[in-house]
Formats: structure tokens, C-alpha cells, sequence
């Protein structure tokens, strides 16, 4: 009985943690498209950006890749946001004049590109064998501590983040960015400066996109081109928000915990399935969030906590 309860608390912890690690991803796509209407359908190349990054930094020296600086990991981390925001402004001078699908199609082509890239450049990212041994916080502590100081870690910065946004959102400059997302047109005719309001919530929402690729990486002491696949690292955030809902901050938190809650604890679920079933857990997986995606979309379709309009 103990150990089932300890193995209990160990799941609970590890599932708060990723869930954690998706709400920042999911504030970050929040600030693009709940805030701004920004609609990026390439969170997985940032995602691996900061993945890399705070990796090539933070791990010790190897022959299979470049970098092994063994720096503290938060400077990796700092890093990680840093990369990924100048990634961002470079993509968006490219294509942040384009609207609505085409810039989905923009985004999904350049994430793409830097997975191959990640891919196929042995030298600075060890391919398709990944980078192992990557370091965690509090990880010379003893279990169950080293979970909890990572999951303390987490939360701190999921918080963080969470007031930082709730500020920004009803600060100016946030009801200049909901003006740019109802109508750029109206919100240009007041002298707006419409294209660098859109880069800047471009390039902070990418920095926090890097950030929960670096902290996944950690999380998981290793990282592999894999880690960026679209229905991981741009799929499921989206459902998370549109779950939770779109341009509000704790919508974008809950539907990252309830989303991962499902698809994490359809693992569990695997092992009273019949044999052969077994390989087809993972389209059980999207079957399940599709469902609760259309349940969601046909009975609350702005998400279970829609976006507030009042400043109050």
C-alpha cells in the first residue's frame, strides 16, 4: 500500500511538472493569437530552439555535438528565451505581413525547416541519436525531493509569468494589442505603429515558447529532433487553449493541465487494454482530446474560461 501511494504522489508530481512546462507554452501561444490574433502554427520550432539551446549550453563536453559549456542552468535557460526571441524577430520581419492562414502555412514551413536543420546537422546537435545527460535542478537531491525542488522550479515560473501577463494584458498596452486583434485597420487610423506591436507579442510569446522547450529538456535529461514534432510542440498546445480558452491567461493554464491530464493518463489506461491494442494507444490519445476538443467547441465554444473583457 505504501509503495502504491508513493508511486501515486511521484505520478502526480511528474504530471503537475509537464503540465506546468505546457502552460507556459500555452501563455505563449496566448500572447500571439489570444491577445494579438497572431496565428502561429509553428510553436515547434521555437519549442526546439530553447530545447537545444539551453542544452548545448548546460551539458558537459562531447565529441557527438556542439558546445558542452556545462554553464548553470539558468543560464541556459536565460539563454533559451534570448535565441528564441531573436529567432522570432528574424521570422517575423519575414512573416508577419502576411494574415491569418498564410501566416499559419509560414510559421508551420519555417518550423519545419529548423527540425531538419536539427536534424540533419550531426556536428551541432548529435542528429537523430539526441543529446543525453542534460542536467536538472535539485537532481543530487534524493527522491523524492529532486521532483519536488524541479517542480517548485516549474511552478515559481508558471506564476511568474502568469502575474507578468495579467499585467501586461490590462496595462495600455495589452488594449492596444486586443484593438490591433479586432481591427488593425481602426487601431492604425489612431496612429498605432500596428507592425511593431504585432513584432513585439510575436517575440515575447516565442520567448516563452523557448523557455518550455528548455525546461522539457531538462525535465526529461534529453533531447532529440523528435522532441519537436508538430503534434506534441504545436497541436496539443493549441487544444490546450482553445480548451481552456483563448485570450484569457488562467484559461491557457487550466487547459494545459486538463489537456496533458488526458494524454498522460492514457499510459495508465494502456495497461488494461487487450495485446493489440496496445500499439494503438496513441491514436486513442487523439481520439480523446478530439473528443473533448468537440465537446468543448459545440457546448462552450470560447473555452471553459473565456476571455474577460472587463479591466476591472
Amino acid at each position: 500500500m505504501q509503495d502504491l501511494l508513493y508511486g501515486v504522489m511521484m505520478y502526480g508530481i511528474s504530471l503537475l511538472t509537464i503540465g506546468g512546462i505546457y502552460a507556459i507554452l500555452s501563455l505563449g501561444l496566448n500572447l500571439h493569437w489570444g491577445m494579438t490574433g497572431l496565428f502561429n502554427a509553428g510553436i515547434a520550432g521555437f519549442f526546439a530552439i530553447g530545447a537545444y539551446t539551453s542544452t548545448l549550453l548546460t551539458t558537459a563536453e562531447s565529441p557527438n555535438h556542439f558546445g558542452g559549456l556545462n554553464l548553470p542552468i539558468p543560464v541556459g535557460l536565460t539563454a533559451s528565451m534570448l535565441v528564441a526571441g531573436i529567432v522570432a524577430f528574424g521570422v517575423g520581419k519575414i512573416c508577419l505581413r502576411l494574415r491569418s492562414d498564410y501566416l499559419a502555412i509560414a510559421t508551420i514551413g519555417v518550423a519545419e525547416i529548423l527540425r531538419l536543420i536539427l536534424k540533419n546537422e550531426i556536428w551541432l546537435t548529435s542528429g537523430s541519436r539526441g543529446i543525453p545527460s542534460i542536467p536538472r535542478p535539485f537532481e543530487h537531491l534524493p527522491q523524492p525531493w529532486s521532483e519536488l525542488g524541479f517542480l517548485a522550479v516549474v511552478l515559481v515560473l508558471v506564476l511568474v509569468l502568469y502575474l507578468a501577463l495579467e499585467r501586461a494584458f490590462h496595462s495600455p498596452w495589452g488594449r492596444i494589442m486586443r484593438a490591433i486583434r479586432e481591427n488593425e485597420t481602426a487601431a492604425a487610423s489612431t496612429g498605432k505603429d500596428v507592425e511593431r506591436f504585432r513584432m513585439e507579442a510575436f517575440v515575447l510569446g516565442a520567448t516563452l515558447m523557448g523557455l518550455g522547450g528548455a525546461l522539457t529538456a531538462h525535465a526529461f535529461k534529453f533531447v532529440s529532433p523528435d522532441a519537436s514534432e508538430p503534434l506534441l510542440a504545436t497541436f496539443l498546445v493549441w487544444v490546450m487553449l482553445i480548451i481552456g480558452g483563448s485570450g484569457n491567461n488562467r484559461g491557457a493554464i487550466l487547459g494545459a493541465v486538463i489537456v496533458w491530464a488526458v494524454w498522460s493518463s492514457t499510459e495508465l489506461l494502456s495497461r488494461f487494454l487487450p495485446i493489440d491494442w496496445l500499439n494503438r494507444v496513441g491514436y486513442v490519445r487523439i481520439f480523446l482530446v478530439g473528443l473533448i476538443l468537440q465537446f468543448i467547441l459545440q457546448r462552450r465554444p470560447e473555452g471553459l474560461l473565456p476571455e474577460r473583457y472587463s479591466d476591472e
